[in-house]
Parts: C-alpha cells; structure tokens; sequence
C-alpha cells in the first residue's frame, strides 16, 4: 500500500507542529522549531534539509492534489472508486489476519475518511491521464484502431469438452485427462460429419452450461471471447464447423458459424473506440500520467520561486519520465 504523501514536510514554510503540540507562526524562517541537547534547529535549516530529501516530490504531490480536485468534481464515480478501493484493502488485509486500521495510522491516515479522501485524488489522476491521452488522438489513429479491432458480432454454436482435471492431479493425470477431452471432441465431430444436428449433440454433450440448453447458440463478440475461439469463428464461412477441436484454457469447442453481422460504422462506435484506444496506450506507456501532470501543472502556470527546489523538481520529473519510458519499452 501506498504511504500517505509526507505533506506536514511541505509546509513548514506555513507552520511547523511541536512536540506539545503548539503551533510556530514562522516569520523569518530563523524561528526554534526543535531543541536537542542545546541544540536548536530552525525552520529554515529543516526547509534546507527537507529540499534534499524529497522536497519535490512532495511538492508535485500537493499541486497535483489542487490541480485534479480544480479539474474534476468529486462526483459519484469517485466515491464508488474509493469505496470499492477501501472495501478492497480491507479484505486483503482481513484474509492476512492483519490490523487495518493499525496499518492506516502507519502509514499517515487519520481514519478511513481521510484515506478514502487519498484514494479519491488518485481516480482523479487516473481521469486526468485519460483526458489527456484523449486529447492527444488524431482522427488517423481513431480510423486504424477501428479498421483494426472493430467486427461485426457472430452468430454461432458451440460444444465445449472441458477436461476433467484438479490442482491435486499429477501432470501425467493432467495430460490423460487432456487427452481424453480432446478424444470426445473428435468423436462429437465425427458425429457431425454422419449427419447428427449440432444443436442436439450441444445440449447433450457441451460443457458450458450457459449455451448447452440453447443448442450452443451465441454471439460472438471481438474482444470478449478468447482469441483461439474468435480466430476459428472468423476462418469460418457461414454454415461451416470447425473440423478440429478448438484448444483454449476452458477445454475443446466445437464451432459452428451460422452468420456474421455488419460490422457498425465509425460514428456509431467512435466514443468506445476512443475509450479502448486510452485505455490500450496508458497500459502500454507508463509514463503518460507523469506527462498528464505535468502538462497540467504548466496550464496552471507553475512557476517555483526557490531555485534549488525547481532544479530538484526538474530533475525528479525528468528521471521520472526516463524511468517510466523505459520500463514501457521493456514491456512491449
């Protein structure tokens, strides 16, 4: 789990908590803020100091919080998002036999409110990103995602042979039982070929309980399916059946096309298009809600007055940007 952003370091230029619990009005920068064996430390020499060790980070933070929560209202979208997330950290932590809220003091959170709070300012990062990447698609890439990953849905039957196997069989045990699904497959299509309908052999044979009582009717939709199942639907012509069993991780099918709809024109798909073209670039480039950000802190016109701060802003943005540009190239 994310720890909380050390915001207290950021702002001792404001005011700074002592050990009482008083607060120091700080003037000059040359106010006590802590007393050591006659020792004392000044507002100043902490801000020095703080600068070294994460200052920027810090700092990017606390913009980043003011800039998303100007940008996108707190709607009911990111109340489920903080929810959920919550409920999710919760049972994780619940199954481990672990505190939660020992775990949230931990980490800087007040309660369950202020670290919902958190998790709210992160969706809004994640909208912000997705804005931004939407806003910098052309009508080129629109037009190749579309000719590239749209299809009419297809209308099919099927027969799945699902092997009869358990994590507690051996791989031998395994490959017998393979071996046996793939065998009955076979045979179903041998049946097939002497003339049986195919809707009768999937109401008694098929595997998947969804479509068996249906003759092994459905729609097949690019995307949904996976990819062995939508590859042997698309080689097929209308009225045909695969004549091999179909391997993917849920067993063997037996495929039967019966038709392919229209595929559905650019306007009618475009707002899911952009959507699952946003989607696919963030996932394949890690550093597009550095670049969000930042481009949103120069539309908000960020200037940093404290030379050395701005040096070590830049520099943390830049290796920023490197790192997460290379861990993309590494992925693909």
């Amino acid at each position: 789990m994310k720890k909380k952003r050390l915001f207290a370091l950021a702002l001792v230029a404001t005011l700074m908590l002592t050990g009482c619990g008083k607060v120091a009005t700080l003037k000059n920068g040359e106010e006590v803020v802590a007393k050591v064996n006659g020792k004392s430390i000044t507002a100043e020499e902490l801000y020095d100091e703080l600068k070294n060790q994460g200052g920027a980070a810090v700092l990017s933070s606390m913009i980043d919080e003011y800039i998303v929560n100007k940008e996108i209202k707190t709607d009911d979208d990111a109340r489920s998002y903080a929810d959920s997330q919550l409920n999710s950290y919760k049972q994780s932590y619940k199954s481990y036999g672990q505190d939660f809220d020992a775990a949230l003091k931990s980490a800087g959170y007040e309660n369950e409110d202020d670290f919902k709070d958190a998790l709210i300012v992160e969706y809004k990062k994640q909208q912000a990103t997705e804005n931004y990447v939407k806003d910098q698609l052309t009508d080129s890439e629109i037009e190749k995602y579309y000719d590239d990953n749209i299809y009419g849905d297809i209308e099919a039957r099927h027969i799945l042979i699902s092997p009869n196997t358990d994590d507690d069989m051996s791989d031998e045990e395994k490959s017998k039982a393979e071996e046996k699904a793939k065998k009955e497959a076979e045979d179903i299509i041998k049946k097939l070929e002497k003339g049986e309908k195919f809707a009768d052999l999937a109401k008694e044979y098929s595997d998947d309980e969804g479509t068996a009582s249906k003759g092994g009717k459905l729609t097949v939709t690019y995307g949904a399916v996976v990819d062995e199942f939508w590859d042997a639907c698309e080689k097929l012509k209308d009225g045909e059946y695969t004549k091999e069993p179909v391997k993917s991780e849920y067993g063997y099918h037996i495929i039967y096309r019966i038709k392919q709809k229209e595929k559905p024109s650019l306007d009618k798909v475009r707002d899911d298009v952009i959507d699952d073209l946003t989607k696919e670039k963030i996932d394949n480039d890690a550093s597009l809600q550095t670049k969000a950000l930042v481009a949103l802190r120069n539309k908000y016109d960020l200037k940093i007055d404290d030379d050395k701060l701005k040096k070590s802003y830049d520099n943390t943005v830049n290796a920023a940007l490197s790192a997460t540009s290379s861990n993309s190239d590494s992925s693909n």
